[in-house]
């Protein structure tokens, strides 16, 4: 049945989830309220139609009377009726020029402003997030339930308009044909109702439940349609698991729009039994009033039966209207989730735009333990049943400074905290005790536009979007000029490589510049890095992969981009940082040594040790 509680709306089906109370005031006030002229259109162009095709029903009986009565004057009734009726037609199919209008004009800018407002809000959540919301989900949230946001409004909404309009002008006019043969046409409607009540409610499920198996199929694409997905399936030959896994989730998608059609069409055949018996019995009762007592015409039967017609389907829409009005929000409430998370990472009340930074980082005392899933910003889908486990402190009471213009360099074994220490200094997450500090300025205090200004990061596979190389290079600064971007790539060892491109700076690097080689995407990343001109450069084990040649060119390139900024550098080839000011060793989340190359490795701890293995000679 349908349940009100208190704060919330649902439909009393097991498993399903509850609306909110006031989600329709929500959705006026945040995305209709400036559109309610356009609106008030729609719905004024929508009772007209409605009102319009019930017009014929009576304009049709009255020209069969006209005809069978016969008489004087009958052929100029006759002109007036039929004039009658093509001005109904006409007048009709103007006004439903212009409620399509309407309706295609408001739901476009509707779904518009749906997904600005969606992007604009997933593209500021925090690191974390992404790391445990599937990118199908979003692209679900962002295709499928905004579409569906726009049809809640301009298609079901507006057609429970018109089925109140068209279910009370049919009526009005049968009552005045024959008040008593209009409570028996309404007789049979009951059962109907009881029966639309209940394909409403398993409408509801299946609209939900189609949504969620569309979202995860649509992951499994994005994640096997990406260029490393579909180098890993081929590496591994998974073809056909694949294709099986694919084809899993297709058929369940497959499954429930079968049963959503069948359950739809079910509802469909009920009324069409139901409406043939109500016309049967208008004709068989009208028709044996009609030809006894005469209170009834042959034309006003008629028109009755017709009229019904257009009575039976909008009073079984209006029945079932709080269900289909709750499926309908499904997909509000599911855009609302989204746009409902949390910026755990934002700027905070009074945060201070960092200017002309010198590039001091100093922390202090710093503790820091990833936050367990059930605290992050999160999809509802995306927890997991363990999702409140606390999680062990990465980082564990670490402080250095680096001053402005120095080369701190970070070793240690996989899994030590390094990046971690990297990710705390663009704030792509917050410490969960101590400080980072930038300047002097706790980096929580400054304006997160502020920071991403004066911290550059190459990492070790930089990020290229399919688009041209200018594009990729402009995204730092999209105000550079042709004369910048060559000088930045000039300085970055990968000018010479871009000029013997086919199209030169408008070539297209493909899905994260998959056309590029390791080497040469470093380098480009680098310049990207020039761009910008940050006050700190984080270097991300930018050379770990690159082969001898191409290490050398980017170390070259290198030179460049540390020249009088801050650098944090993490690096497994030792033999990159030897002239660093002060290398970190860390492990298990502490600093275990620091200093110079020459005074680590004249002692006896994990770095000697660390030389000894890549060196293969004693130090």
């Amino acid at each position: 049945m349908l349940a009100f509680g208190e704060g919330q709306m649902h439909l009393g089906t097991s498993g399903s989830r509850r609306l909110p109370n006031g989600l329709i005031t929500r959705i006026w006030r945040e995305f209709l309220r400036p559109y309610r002229r356009r609106l008030l259109l729609l719905f004024l162009s929508m009772v007209g139609t409605s009102a319009l095709l019930v017009a014929p029903a009576p304009i049709t009986g009255a020209v069969i009377d006209t005809i069978a009565d016969g008489g004087e004057g009958a052929r100029g009734r006759l002109n007036l009726l039929l004039l009658a009726f093509l001005v109904s037609k006409l007048a009709w199919a103007g006004m439903t020029i212009v409620q399509r209008w309407a309706q295609a004009w408001l739901g476009q800018y509707l779904i518009l402003d749906l997904r600005r407002a969606l992007f604009d809000h997933v593209q500021r959540m925090p690191l974390a997030f992404f790391t445990r919301t599937q990118t199908g989900a979003l692209q679900s949230r962002m295709n499928n339930d905004v579409t569906g946001a726009e049809k809640a409004v301009t298609a079901t909404l507006g057609t429970l308009l018109q089925n109140l309009v068209q279910a009370v002008v049919a009526l009005a006019l049968m009552s005045q044909l024959s008040w008593k043969l209009t409570l028996l046409a309404l007789s049979v409607l009951p059962p109907f109702v009881f029966a639309g009540k209940r394909v409403g409610r398993q409408l509801q499920g299946l609209t939900r439940e189609s949504m969620a198996l569309k979202a995860s199929m649509n992951t499994l694409i994005a994640e096997r349609f990406n260029v490393a997905g579909a180098l890993l399936i081929k590496l591994f030959g998974n073809l056909d698991a694949e294709a099986s896994r694919f084809g899993d989730k297709a058929g369940k998608v497959a499954d429930i729009g079968v049963r959503s059609a069948m359950t739809g069409k079910l509802f469909f055949s009920i009324l069409s039994i139901v409406g043939g018996v109500g016309t049967a019995l208008v004709y068989w009762i009208g028709g044996h009033i009609a030809l006894t007592s005469q209170s009834l015409t042959a034309g006003e039967v008629l028109s009755f039966a017709l009229l019904l017609g257009r009575a039976y389907s909008p009073i079984n829409g209006l029945t079932s209207a709080p269900v289909e009005i709750l499926t309908a929000l499904v997909s509000f409430d599911r855009v609302f989730d989204v746009l409902d998370l949390p910026h755990e990472i934002a700027d905070k009340p009074g945060a201070v735009a960092l200017e002309r930074p010198r590039g001091e980082v100093v922390f202090d005392h710093v503790w820091f333990a990833y936050p367990p899933a059930a605290s992050l910003a999160s999809l509802r889908e995306d927890l997991g049943p363990d999702s409140s486990t606390p999680n062990p402190p990465v980082l564990r009471d670490l402080s250095f400074a680096a001053l402005p213009g120095q080369t701190v360099a970070l070793v240690g074994p996989s899994g030590a905290g390094k990046t971690t220490i990297l990710s705390l200094v663009s704030r792509l997450y917050d410490v969960t005790s101590g400080k980072v500090r930038l300047d002097g300025h706790d980096v929580r205090d400054l304006t997160l536009a502020s920071l991403s200004a004066c911290v550059g990061v190459v990492s070790q596979d930089p990020h290229m979007f399919h688009d041209t190389v200018r594009a990729n290079l402009r995204f730092a600064r999209p105000d550079a000029t042709g004369e910048d971007l060559v000088a930045a790539c000039r300085a970055a060892q990968i000018h010479h490589v871009i000029a013997n491109l086919p199209d030169g700076y408008d070539t297209v690097v493909g899905e994260r510049g998959y056309r590029l080689s390791g080497g040469e995407k470093q380098r480009l990343a680098i310049a990207r890095v020039l761009l910008k001109d940050p006050a700190i450069v984080v270097l991300d084990e930018a050379t770990a992969h690159l082969d001898s040649e191409s290490e050398a060119a980017v170390q070259e390139a290198l030179s460049a981009a540390l020249a009088g900024r801050t650098s944090l550098v993490i690096a497994h080839r030792l033999s990159t940082i030897l002239h660093a000011d002060q290398i970190l060793v860390v492990a298990a989340g502490r600093i275990v040594e620091r200093g110079t190359h020459s005074e680590l490795v004249s002692g006896e701890g994990l770095y000697r040790d660390l030389c000894e293995t890549q060196f293969a000679v004693t130090v």
